[in-house]
């Protein structure tokens, strides 16, 4: 698991431009990946090389330091190429941002420079066994001069191709200067006692490294302890730069398949009989389904730019950051909302307006839609109703710990 030497990039133009060349690099085998489920090693690497994952390491330890609307911009970019790869790094740029508010300086200058050279940072935080979906059986205990860790993580996105794990882990006695509460403890990968396991088996985001993690008393030093509540408990729009990234995944995926189906259309469809035209492109119901589409993954990249602008305000405004905090989680729903329903509307009409040729497995255009229903699964659409609706109604601002 090494990580190349990273490039550097300083804009948001640069990264916008990176991006773009290697969406364009890893769209035309994104679908063979998928059906192959051939892991996208060199398309890491690439992601790595290229700089894109140092974009958020703040200029006092030599990065770049661009916002996390630029964050979402380049997810947004990756993702209509390939859905997999986009998601690899949202626990990596999610950790960095958990460096940023909870590390402390000797924490952040190892980290941020491992970042700087290629490193990369994955999630083992999802368990299965707990009684609620954010439970942590995890735990950290005392061993003499090191702490152990152990414990079993699923969903570990990203684990495959990481050069750094961000395990969430439970501390239950104070030890020292380590309040008891939850943690997250950076270990590698190559650590003893550490396990992966390539074992995820979902329908969609199948080459996205996301198997089982196994903690058999990983020796951890102290200053691998990261704690949680400073960055979930603190008016920060932690959160909400986080589930502003799954909203950056869910909108490319929208536009990635309107341009699948645009492409298949003008090239490969035949037009119904009764629209009495000889090309499917001037078909006039088509080409209405086509608008209402466009106008889908249009609302979605807006509503993303908007929610993105006010995350970047959390962290530029001088304004009330309990406000900025619970008007950024709000417009961060409101943006998952609408792309949650673009991803998986525009990705089911790509077949209604291909036809069936559209349908046959060698040509894969079913990830689009696999993909989308998998992802938007990560946390359910319902409750961002209820936190928009709460705002609105009480000026109740959205919890914390709830869009992370």
């Amino acid at each position: 698991m090494t990580a190349s030497v990273a490039a550097r990039i300083e804009t948001h133009s640069q990264a916008v431009d990176s991006a773009r060349c290697l969406a364009a690099r890893f769209g035309p085998g994104a679908a063979d990946r998928d059906r192959q489920r051939s892991l996208p090693h060199a398309e890491i690497e690439a992601l790595s090389a290229s700089g894109l994952l140092a974009i958020t390491v703040p200029a006092a330890f030599g990065g770049p330091d661009l916002p996390p609307s630029t964050v979402a911009e380049v997810v947004r970019i990756l993702a209509a190429a390939d859905p997999n790869v986009a998601q690899i790094p949202h626990s990596h740029f999610t950790n960095l941002n958990l460096l940023r508010l909870a590390g402390t300086d000797e924490q952040k200058a190892r980290h941020f420079s491992h970042v700087l050279a290629g490193g990369r940072v994955a999630n083992a935080q999802a368990e299965r066994a707990t009684a609620f979906a954010d439970g942590v059986d995890t735990r950290i205990t005392r061993d003499g001069n090191v702490f152990r860790l152990d414990g079993e993580k699923f969903y570990c996105t990203g684990t495959l191709f990481a050069t750094r794990l961000a395990v969430l882990a439970r501390l239950d006695e104070a030890d020292g200067d380590h309040k008891p509460g939850e943690y997250v403890v950076f270990v590698s990968p190559d650590a003893d006692g550490v396990e992966l396991i390539d074992d995820w088996n979902g329908i969609g985001q199948r080459t996205t490294g996301s198997g089982t993690a196994r903690f058999t008393s990983v020796a951890v030093a102290d200053d691998d302890l990261v704690p949680r509540t400073p960055a979930v408990e603190v008016p920060a729009a932690y959160g909400a730069f986080s589930q502003l990234i799954h909203a950056a995944i869910d909108t490319g995926i929208a536009a990635g398949a309107l341009y699948a189906a645009v492409d298949f259309v003008r090239t490969e469809s035949r037009p119904w009989f009764e629209a009495g035209v000889d090309n499917a492109i001037d078909d006039p119901l088509l080409v209405q389904r086509f608008g209402e589409l466009a106008v889908l993954v249009s609302t979605a990249e807006a509503t993303l730019d908007a929610a993105a602008r006010a995350v970047d305000a959390t962290i530029t405004s001088p304004d009330d950051p309990r406000l900025l905090a619970a008007e950024a989680s709000t417009a961060v729903a409101t943006a998952k909302i609408v792309s949650d329903r673009a991803a998986t509307e525009v990705s089911s009409a790509l077949f209604e307006v291909s036809g069936t040729r559209s349908a046959v497995d060698e040509l894969n255009l079913s990830h689009f839609w696999r993909n989308a229903r998998t992802h938007t699964l990560h946390d359910p659409v319902r409750w961002k109703y209820q936190h928009i609706g709460r705002f609105v109604l009480r000026g109740t601002p959205p919890p914390l710990s709830a869009t992370v």
